[in-house]
């Protein structure tokens, strides 16, 4: 246990990727985001950058998934053609189920490579809250785990009404700690959040919208109006107004993600060391009900 919390302390200590040589700011090139194979990029004109989660069938995350979309979220701050970023994911199933079960099991019994996860999933998060330019969320599908963090992180979240909205971290014995702790009670109050947090239970996205969990949900025939029409209306706006407006509505956010999401990664690294997660895992992988014990 003391390995592990030694090495979670190193990751979270470990800086982002200098901007600053000798007390310099460096200008970085535009970015040309080469590195991305899981995320695809499109520029749409008008200063819409389009970044795609790419894994068939369902967008699920894997390690270069969360390397290359922290990666791109960082870099767009210095892409001067871009003005309006749209998230969304592949196909019409899922925008992301969030974490791959078949690679959890692989990890049972690797404990370093499980925090490491963890702490990426961290800067993720950072990243997206540091990101100076609106995110629009265009949620084409369902939102698992992650997949359901990072489209309640965003600035606005446009739904296919058939879409469902889920953290179900507690049913693969995870304590949900890569941001949802945070953000569900910020969009819908503590009393709603832990409803869904404690029981992992999905919600429709209409539902979703009625309750401000995000911005609307609509039929798939019009859900590219309303996402690309919202990218199209910000775009054309006063752009500097815009993402300091943005900024600012993120700052106490931002204090408040600093404040928890080092214990909130450490609850969830705990976790993992389960019975109950270990238990969750063989359970899916095995198609039969999980029978926990609490251990």
């Amino acid at each position: 246990m003391a390995d592990i919390a030694g090495h979670m302390c190193l990751h979270l200590a470990r800086p982002s990727p200098a901007v600053l040589f000798h007390g310099h700011v460096i200008r970085r090139r535009d970015p040309m985001y080469e590195y991305c194979k899981n995320v695809k990029v499109e520029r749409r004109g008008n200063g819409i950058l389009v970044l795609t989660l790419d894994s068939p069938p369902t967008n699920a995350f894997s390690d270069p998934m969360h390397d290359e979309l922290r990666h791109a979220l960082e870099d767009v701050n210095y892409d001067r053609e871009t003005k309006v970023i749209v998230l969304t994911g592949a196909g019409e199933k899922a925008f992301s189920a969030g974490g791959d079960i078949q690679h959890m099991r692989e990890l049972l019994d690797q404990p370093r490579q499980t925090v490491e996860g963890f702490v990426e999933a961290r800067r993720l998060l950072n990243a997206l809250l540091r990101l100076e330019k609106p995110l629009i969320t265009r949620l084409n599908g369902h939102a698992i785990g992650l997949g359901a963090t990072l489209a309640l992180f965003s600035d606005l979240c446009y739904a296919v009404e058939t879409a469902r909205i889920a953290d179900p971290h507690v049913a693969v014995g995870y304590a949900a700690g890569d941001g949802g702790a945070l953000i569900w009670p910020q969009l819908i109050g503590y009393m709603r959040a832990r409803e869904y947090l404690l029981t992992g239970d999905p919600i429709l996205a209409k539902d979703a919208a009625a309750m401000g969990l995000i911005n609307k949900a609509v039929p798939m025939a019009e859900l590219d109006t309303v996402a690309f029409g919202m990218a199209e209306r910000l775009a054309n706006g006063a752009t500097i107004a815009i993402n300091m407006t943005k900024q600012a509505i993120n700052l106490p956010l931002r204090r408040h993600f600093e404040g928890m999401i080092d214990a909130s990664v450490f609850f969830e690294a705990i976790s993992a060391m389960s019975d109950d997660h270990r238990e969750a895992v063989m359970a899916f992988v095995e198609k039969r009900p999980p029978q926990f014990t609490g251990n």
